[in-house]
């Protein structure tokens, strides 16, 4: 009888084991194949709906497709073509022919945005599709779904059964003993550009919880105006469209918080007359941002004078709307004409023309993903120490200390960030103010449950790593992580986007231009603005305020808004050659000579 009992109690406790164990937990599904469960136990399904993929598990292309995948090349090749010293005299030619380089154009803009699901098919508060990915705004999408909760391992089946220690991570990996600079001389202007610009849909709302956001999916220039009507109206002046400012030292430059009461954050010892009123609740945090903000609020109130010019019958609210269109334009234009082909650094030049999508199917709708909130998470750009007209401010001096600007003056602090080299996106590159923001960037993936890197990657048409060599480049730091995460394919995205080796010619590994790259081209080319119902000059009040989005550049945006000589407005040094090893104190010694 009581061996019946242990045969009983032993085929139960088997049973469940079967039952609780999820088969998808080994991703048997490729090419974007969804995995669902069967009746049985152990048993699954592969959905290869609309995928151009067939089998088992999504393995076989279509004819079609596979005629497709022959003919393309790998991103690797694709990228060395597009920075490609010998080829440049090729891409010359394309960007001085019209047709050739809108042809081309548009197929950048088409291949990267239709590597994103659009609209959006996972959300962060659920492990599958639901009509809220698309329609309730608070949530993040995602771009994969989570690794199941009744997996093995944290990462599916690979793995060890509890990822490293997050502390253990952050020393060994992160931490910065010696400032490690940009290898391409991308400039300290650059970085606080991104931070800046990124801020007005990188909005995570922490009350909620990591999925959850206060941002509207979008470019949408929140970041200057405010979350909403109500800080908007703070803001504005009431007169001519315009914002509210307050001269000081002969410049103008954002009202005190005292005075606009909107919702700002600053550290308790900030006295009242170092607490400025803006767009964004942080922006008081780093001067960088505030000298950004001040600049963008002029450049507002300058477009203002020009409309009012053109339009005298025109009110208060029509002048503002229609300026706040045109700096959202003019934003546009300068974050693809400036920074992405920055970013990019390709031999093609990357232009703002919306027209070139005229015509093709096309969504002009954008969901922020989470996994695009975490890759940018920028944080190594930052310097320890910012050198401005010779004086050496350490990270402690310079955080909330937006006055700074005001010392300075525009003219001189924007040149100072323009011949300061940012940080080097990396491992082992992150200060001591921000390294707090990598430890909670992993823990974040871990609470959402990001598959691994090598998932990403694929999702992506990118090769997934054969070894942690591979991955890095080099073999210490290679052989450390192996004997934390044991397999390939259980390295966390965020810890593994920061220390894979820096692709030839850019500023970082494949994965983050890769899965970065389309992420921000459907959420540049998506607003509405560029769509045929808006692109034309009636939106913009006419031909001059059209004109103004068409000839924006980050350097007119500076030099249209500084009073005399316009400084240096570059977001990489000056006189730098790729393979330089000119630190911060090579820097700081040429300016105190």
């Amino acid at each position: 009888m009581k061996s019946m009992e242990l045969f009983l109690s032993i085929l139960a406790l088997t049973l469940l084991s079967c039952s609780a164990e999820n088969p998808c937990c080994s991703f048997p599904c490729q090419n974007k194949g969804i995995c669902l469960t069967g009746r049985e136990p152990g048993s699954y399904t592969c959905d290869c709906g609309n995928s151009d993929f067939y089998g088992p598990h999504c393995e076989t292309p279509t004819l079609t497709k596979r005629l497709k995948l022959f003919l393309r090349p790998s991103s690797e090749t694709l990228h060395n073509w597009l920075v490609s010293p010998s080829l440049k005299w090729i891409w010359d030619i394309i960007n001085n022919v019209e047709f050739l380089h809108n042809y081309v154009l548009k197929r950048i803009y088409l291949l990267r945005s239709n590597v994103v699901d659009s609209p959006a098919l996972y959300e962060t508060e659920h492990a599958y599709p639901t009509i809220g990915a698309f329609l309730n705004k608070t949530y993040y999408a995602r771009t994969l779904p989570p690794v199941p909760l009744e997996c093995p391992t944290p990462m599916g089946v690979k793995g060890p059964k509890e990822l490293p220690d997050v502390n253990l991570l952050v020393e060994k990996f992160f931490t910065r003993t010696k400032f490690r600079p940009e290898p391409m001389g991308t400039s300290v202007l650059m970085a606080f550009f991104a931070q800046h610009f990124t801020h007005m849909f990188f909005k995570t709302d922490y009350t909620k919880g990591v999925g959850y956001t206060w941002g509207g999916h979008g470019v949408d220039v929140s970041s200057i105006y405010g979350k909403d009507t109500e800080v908007e109206l703070w803001l504005r002046s009431g007169v001519d469209g315009k914002l509210k400012m307050q001269t000081v030292n002969n410049e103008e430059y954002p009202m005190y918080n005292k005075d606009v009461p909107v919702k700002m954050t600053y550290a308790p010892n900030v006295p009242e007359h170092h607490r400025f009123a803006m767009g964004h609740p942080f922006y008081g945090l780093l001067p960088g941002l505030f000298l950004y903000q001040t600049i963008w609020m002029r450049e507002h109130n300058r477009v203002c004078d020009i409309l009012k010019g053109e339009h005298p019958d025109w009110d208060d609210e029509r002048l503002f709307q229609t300026g706040k269109l045109i700096i959202l334009g003019e934003t546009l234009k300068i974050v693809v004409e400036d920074y992405v082909q920055h970013l990019a650094n390709y031999n093609i030049e990357i232009k703002f023309k919306p027209t070139v999508l005229f015509g093709e199917h096309f969504q002009y709708q954008n969901k922020i993903n989470a996994e695009f909130n975490d890759l940018y998470h920028w944080h190594p750009l930052m310097p320890d120490e910012f050198n401005i007209s010779g004086t050496i401010y350490p990270m402690k001096d310079f955080m909330f200390h937006s006055e700074l600007v005001l010392k300075h003056g525009t003219a001189s602090f924007t040149e100072s960030l323009s011949r300061q080299r940012a940080g080097h996106m990396s491992h082992h590159n992150h200060g001591p103010s921000t390294i707090g923001v990598v430890r909670d960037t992993i823990l974040h993936g871990r609470k959402l449950r990001y598959q691994s890197l090598n998932n990403y990657r694929r999702r992506f048409n990118l090769e997934p790593y054969e070894s942690f060599e591979d991955l890095t480049g080099e073999k210490e730091m290679a052989a450390e992580l192996e004997k934390l995460y044991l397999d390939i394919e259980a390295v966390e995205f965020y810890v593994g986007i920061l220390v894979e080796k820096r692709r030839v010619k850019n500023l970082f590994g494949s994965t983050i231009v890769e899965i970065g790259g389309p992420f921000s081209v459907k959420g540049l080319m998506s607003n509405p603005i560029c769509s045929r119902h808006y692109w034309k000059p009636s939106t913009f009040g006419g031909e001059v305020g059209f004109n103004i989005i068409k000839t924006a550049t980050l350097k007119s945006l500076f030099c249209n808004n500084i009073k005399g000589p316009c400084p240096l407005v570059t977001f990489r040094v000056p006189d730098f050659k790729e393979g330089d090893v000119d630190e911060l104190n090579n820097f700081r010694l040429k300016t105190e000579l």
